[in-house]
């Protein structure tokens, strides 16, 4: 086998575990596509041999047949409603929930205060909410904004505060020492600190937003993606329903791939993330 430059470079111990490495991660990738298209080929057949109703569970021939019969219809338009008011409640959550974070930092009384409220409003479903939030809001893409808003909001700022708190006190005593200002430790010290703490919380947030996004189009919507599953669910549109369901399930992924590139940019760019 010829060795590349670089593994030229390199002792012949690091470039035989480069090799394993790379061999490792094709192996994954093709076991990933393997799966998927074994997991298609088995509905598919189930489908078509009557083991299931293809009714009720559909099967990929017909979902694909679906996506050609939207491509021509509005299904970009429905996908660019969908991202749209998740882009919307993630930024506004993400935003909101660190600027919350660093109040409750700045202020352990405030913080001790409402440590009760957060943890109590963290776990009720916010779904329960949808009325009293389509009041608030109105019946439209405002409310379902705040759906996903109320969603992230709370755990952005439970996961921030407690990296915050987190923080190595070594090194904030260390800046206090040199008298450093509580602005000034939280600037250089703790911020820097929870990069990738932040990063982390947005990672589960685009999921989170994409959810409240859904549950709110499903209780006020006249488009999107959630739309399109009650719809089809009340014409008997299965097939609608499924191809909504895995374009879901691609969106999300990519929504998780672009927060996982920002995080590289600013890794590379910063040295933190």
């Amino acid at each position: 086998m010829r060795r590349t430059a670089n593994e030229a470079a390199l002792s012949p111990e690091r470039a035989i575990y480069l090799r394993r490495e790379k061999r490792q991660r094709r192996c994954i990738t093709l076991c990933r596509w393997g799966f998927l298209l074994a997991f298609l080929a088995l509905w598919e057949g189930a489908a078509r041999l009557g083991w299931i109703d293809s009714f009720i569970f559909s099967q990929p021939s017909r979902i694909l047949q679906t996506y050609v019969t939207m491509a021509g219809e509005d299904l970009l338009y429905h996908l660019q409603v969908t991202l749209t008011e998740t882009l919307a409640g993630f930024l506004l959550g993400a935003a909101a929930g660190v600027v919350l974070a660093i109040v409750l930092w700045w202020s352990p009384f405030v913080s001790k205060v409402s440590e009760p409220y957060l943890v109590v409003l963290n776990s009720l479903p916010k779904i329960a909410l949808g009325p009293v939030i389509i009041i608030l809001a109105g019946a439209g893409t405002r409310a379902i904004v705040f759906m996903a808003l109320a969603i992230s909001l709370v755990v952005t700022v439970l996961e921030m505060l407690s990296g915050f708190r987190d923080t190595d006190a070594g090194a904030i005593r260390m800046a206090r020492t040199f008298g450093a200002t509580k602005g000034q430790v939280f600037r250089k010290v703790v911020l820097p600190y929870n990069i990738p703490t932040l990063f982390d919380s947005l990672k589960v947030n685009i999921g989170l937003s994409l959810v409240g996004v859904i549950a709110g189009e499903f209780l006020v919507s006249r488009a999107g993606l959630g739309y399109l599953i009650v719809y089809g669910g009340q014409v008997f549109r299965m097939d609608l329903v499924m191809a909504s369901v895995i374009i879901l399930a691609v969106l999300a992924a990519l929504l998780y791939e672009s927060v996982v590139l920002v995080q590289k940019l600013v890794g590379r760019r910063f040295g933190h993330a």
